[in-house]
């Protein structure tokens, strides 16, 4: 009965799938025949029996049927008042579902476009609509349905959205900018909670809530992998309710909204496991306010052999930080691992022979043996005045968070040269412009040439999912950009010429990397190791482009090199090194 009354889908529709190679011909047709006894439905023959990925069987009948497919995603809200005059028992038997209205356009989720029977009763349903098909398959159309009515688990991210979606509608004679939704509403309440705790599971690094005028809906966007993207979206009336919500849980002032505010949140997740969150609130146009949390869930740290060095760079690194004094400095952008590094280089050094403190802002890793300092700028405490109480506290090893001014650095070089070994972080674009940098702020350029023991310079740049990894055969322009990019006369020592046998790698898209072929991050590194020859420059405050090339002939490994080092090993591509380390 069922069957007559929806139109059965044509079997060239799925022939896409075997020209691809996701099911043969003789398999198909026997997925046709069961199907037709009436037990179980093509799709989910196809999908279950045969392993035809979801993606691909979307694919071919959304060019079967000239129409988008959409898959489901728990972050897509389903409007409920298009339910409104619905049977969901009759939804779900015949496996439709209008998603959205623009104006006098209405968006409609069906598995079978081409059914006569069933767009007359959506015409019916939504007299005087234009009606806009996409392809859904039955499975995904019927979460999209247990989610809107309400059915999915207790808890889920899309049970909470729907709840707001449903209190909005009840709610549009609010002002969205009155305070008539409270923060300590439950569903507030749980989708601050989730909010964080997708992020962590999406491995993001920041979270920004951005709330926008008149009746916009609110962004929530994830970082992953130095890229930000839009998470979901949330009615406008609860905007501020829950950056108050956010507020409340970092121990700010809700009623402050004309200035910035810092705090931290410690949120304990399902699995027991708590992880730190670093809130900034930012006072934005239309009366808002934004909201930006970096997590901060790397709590041990890691060792330097899993940070991916290149061999020779990391003999230099090991070899420099067992001086007993001088200064190492790791410089980069914001979120290039720098802490992260040096919390690796002080797990080399933290042994029962050496004293080692340290000053941060925050201390986002701890570890045992170190004595870890937070320091507090408003009342005085910088990193400058807690290097001078370090150095009456018998130190063998310093860190210093990051050398912010003059003062630091000043202090630092003190240090340095007074027996002590001291690691810091500066934010510049390579090794050689620290020197540079630290020169321009005022410091002295032969204590700073007699202190220097070496600059680690680093970069993050996207990882190749090792789930779609494929090797290929470049093309020889992209091999002529390799050697370009090496230096012509530094690739002919690695003895790499261009020849059928010379393979790179790529990703092909796949669900683990969002078809992306992208997933992690890979640490690129140059280090400038402090020799005579280059005191000698910095006293006389020479060129960059003179440090840089008595560097290159040093033998020192550039930011760019090391990146194509890696793309030869399969870790990344080109353009990811470009995008990254090309100045």
């Amino acid at each position: 009965m069922q069957k007559s009354a929806q139109k059965t889908i044509e079997p060239r529709a799925y022939d896409a799938l075997i020209q691809e190679g996701f099911i043969r011909q003789t398999d198909l047709i026997k997925a046709i025949q069961e199907s037709l006894q009436g037990l179980t439905d093509l799709e989910g023959l196809l999908l279950e029996k045969y392993r035809v990925p979801k993606a691909a069987l979307g694919k071919a009948l959304s060019a079967f049927f000239d129409c988008p497919y959409i898959p489901y995603d728990e972050r897509t809200l389903v409007d409920p008042q298009l339910l409104n005059n619905l049977s969901k028992d009759y939804l779900r038997r015949h496996h439709w579902l209008p998603l959205k209205q623009q104006g006098d356009i209405l968006d409609v989720l069906i598995d079978n476009p081409h059914d006569l029977d069933r767009g007359h009763d959506i015409r019916r349903s939504f007299p005087g609509m234009t009606i806009r098909y996409a392809l859904g398959l039955r499975c995904d159309i019927e979460r999209f349905l247990s989610d809107t009515i309400g059915n999915t688990d207790c808890g889920s991210i899309a049970d909470t959205l729907g709840e707001l979606v449903h209190d909005a509608h009840q709610e549009q004679s609010l002002d969205v900018n009155s305070d008539g939704i409270d923060e300590n509403d439950s569903a507030i309440v749980r989708l601050a909670n989730q909010i964080i705790a997708e992020a962590f599971r999406h491995d993001a690094s920041d979270i920004h809530i951005e709330p926008y005028s008149d009746r916009k809906e609110t962004a929530i966007r994830f970082r992953v992998d130095g890229t930000c993207s839009t998470y979901m979206k949330i009615p406008a009336i609860y905007r501020r309710a829950l950056v108050s919500r956010i507020k409340i849980m970092s121990s700010l002032d809700i009623s402050e909204r004309r200035k910035p505010q810092d705090g931290k949140i410690r949120f304990k997740m399902s699995q027991g496991r708590e992880i730190e969150l670093r809130v900034a609130t930012l006072p934005t146009a239309g009366n808002n306010e934004d909201i930006v949390m970096r997590l901060l869930s790397a709590k041990d740290p890691l060792p330097l052999d899993a940070m991916e060095f290149a061999p020779a760079t990391l003999t230099k690194l090991l070899e420099i930080a067992e001086k007993p004094h001088g200064i190492i400095l790791c410089v980069g952008p914001t979120g290039s691992g720098k802490t992260t590094t040096l919390h690796a280089l002080l797990r080399h050094l933290n042994t029962d022979e050496r004293k080692i403190w340290t000053a941060e802002d925050p201390i986002e890793i701890t570890q045992e043996g170190l004595r870890q300092v937070q320091v507090h700028p408003k009342i005085g405490f910088t990193f400058a005045s807690a290097m001078r109480s370090f150095l009456r506290a018998d130190p063998d090893v310093i860190m210093i968070g990051e050398m912010r001014d003059r003062e630091t650095a000043d202090v630092a070089i003190e240090a340095s040269l007074t027996g002590h070994l001291v690691l810091s972080t500066l934010h510049t674009n390579g090794a050689v412009e620290t020197v540079v940098r630290l020169l321009d702020l005022g410091c002295d350029s032969f204590n700073f040439a007699d202190a220097m023991q070496g600059v680690l310079a680093k970069r993050l740049c996207k990882r190749i999912c090792v789930d779609c990894k494929a090797s290929y055969h470049p093309t020889a322009q992209e091999y002529d950009k390799l050697v370009h990019g090496y230096g012509a006369h530094a690739w002919e020592t690695l003895g790499l010429s261009y020849g059928e046998d010379f393979q790179v790698y790529r990703g092909q898209g796949c669900d683990t990397c969002n078809q992306t072929g992208l997933k992690g991050r890979v640490a690129l590194h140059e280090l400038l190791c402090g020799s005579d020859e280059l005191r000698n420059l910095i006293q006389s405050r020479a060129k960059t482009t003179e440090m840089q090339s008595l560097a290159a002939k040093e033998g020192m490994i550039t930011l760019v090199q090391d990146g194509i080092l890696k793309v030869l090993a399969g870790l990344t591509t080109y353009e990811q090194v470009r995008a990254v380390a090309m100045k």
